[in-house]
């Protein structure tokens, strides 16, 4: 909802990453500049009975990334959601726990722990679900994952989960923009995390809404999503707190807006007016008009009906300007993280504005002849002037949210 006054600006000082293209987000940004997907045959799951065989799995933990001996229980989604953010808050020059001052964990998953809950499971019922297996049950709930992130990094601030399908993570930074506005904290860790599970690869494919190739946003032949799985996390802070303590600033996080279509379990508004509400929501908050916004990183998913409506809502929001907007599709190269998707590609945003480029969307083939997405192909996209970047998430049950960022002050191109 829009403030009427914005006494803050909020910084975005500090970036982390997990995905299939690696751990940081030294690996990610390679694999976006290039275009190049990391989507692929994968192993977490038995996927062997399904009709598709693709995911973007996160690979193995290097020695450096890897955790020590006591935090090795954690769930997957834990250890993606806390590489993280430990690499965020290092890049933002923090270092320490986090106790002092009011900070605060704002993280989004879908399936939280889900993947070792069903480990579990799968012995249980093989009568080898003693004590010692009811470990694999810690990280179930859906806030094990920011509770992690809280509990290793010691912060004693507010920790919010959210989870509301695919546009949780963009939701959780959402309310970590408010929070910081209205005073509550003075620094948020905002993200979100999920990891590849039976039950999402499974409930996908038996609504036929995966690709068996890599998934092709916006393309005349897409055939569905493709499911990935990692964190991204990013370190807020007020804009004259981070300048005062000499902190990079990456990227302003200006606004979001958040709507429902009201409509279906799983299918958009065909109109995109859903989706719509939200950008514009978004935009009034950020004080920014359609005309300033010269990049979106789109939620692109490949599914027929998802991009076709958020292409809708695109022209209800950009008007006549629609098909000059550069358009990326970070799900072409990382998969869909779900309840983390939100986060991954406001890191990705974050950084195309500091770089001053769209990254380029994997994959070859026409773009769909009935939407006329500028969509970046082949090579990064110079972004012109000092644009405004909008990225927007659209999940199930019709959760939208989108946010709208800035370059830093001085970080024009």
């Amino acid at each position: 909802m829009p403030h009427e006054a914005r006494p803050r600006r909020i910084a975005v000082t500090g970036l982390g990453a997990v995905s299939a293209a690696g751990w940081g987000v030294a690996a990610l940004w390679p694999a976006l500049r290039e275009g190049r997907t990391a989507l692929g045959p994968f192993s977490r799951i038995d996927h062997t009975r399904h009709r598709t065989h693709v995911a973007g799995q996160v690979p193995d933990a290097p020695f450096s990334a890897r955790l020590p001996r006591h935090l090795a229980r954690l769930s997957f989604s834990e250890r993606f959601a806390l590489f993280a953010a430990r690499e965020a808050v290092a890049d933002a020059g923090l270092a320490g726990p986090l106790e002092d001052g009011p900070v605060g964990v704002f993280f989004g998953t879908s399936t939280g722990g889900l993947l070792e809950s069903e480990w579990y499971l799968d012995r249980f019922w093989q009568g080898n679900g003693g004590r010692a297996a009811l470990n694999l049950m810690a990280g179930h709930q859906l806030n094990a994952p920011g509770d992690a992130v809280a509990r290793h990094l010691r912060v004693t601030g507010p920790v919010e989960t959210i989870s509301s399908a695919c546009a949780s993570a963009a939701l959780a930074i959402a309310a970590a923009l408010r929070a910081l506005q209205e005073g509550e904290v003075e620094l948020a860790i905002a993200g979100g995390s999920d990891c590849l599970c039976a039950t999402t690869y499974a409930g996908f494919n038996s609504l036929r809404s995966v690709d068996e190739s890599p998934c092709r946003p916006f393309g005349q032949d897409r055939g569905g999503l493709s499911l990935g799985e990692g964190a991204g996390v990013l370190v807020l802070e007020p804009l004259e707190r981070a300048r005062t303590r000499g902190a990079r600033v990456r990227a302003q996080l200006l606004g979001a807006g958040a709507s429902c279509d009201a409509n279906h379990m799983t299918a958009p508004l065909e109109s995109g007016q859903g989706a719509a509400a939200a950008i514009a929501g978004a935009l009034a908050d950020a004080s920014t008009g359609p005309e300033q916004v010269g990049y979106v990183n789109a939620h692109g998913t490949g599914t027929p009906l998802n991009d076709a409506a958020e292409w809708a809502a695109l022209v209800t929001a950009f008007g006549d300007r629609a098909p000059r907007v550069p358009v990326s599709a970070t799900k072409s190269i990382v998969g869909h993280l779900l309840g983390s998707s939100g986060a991954i590609e406001a890191v990705a945003t974050v950084l195309c504005l500091e770089a001053g480029e769209a990254h380029p969307t994997a994959g070859d083939g026409p773009v769909d002849s009935r939407l006329k997405v500028d969509l970046v192909r082949g090579e990064p996209r110079r972004l012109s002037g000092d644009p405004a970047a909008l990225s927007t998430s659209l999940g199930f049950g019709g959760a939208n949210a989108a946010l709208v960022f800035a370059r830093g002050p001085g970080e024009a191109a």
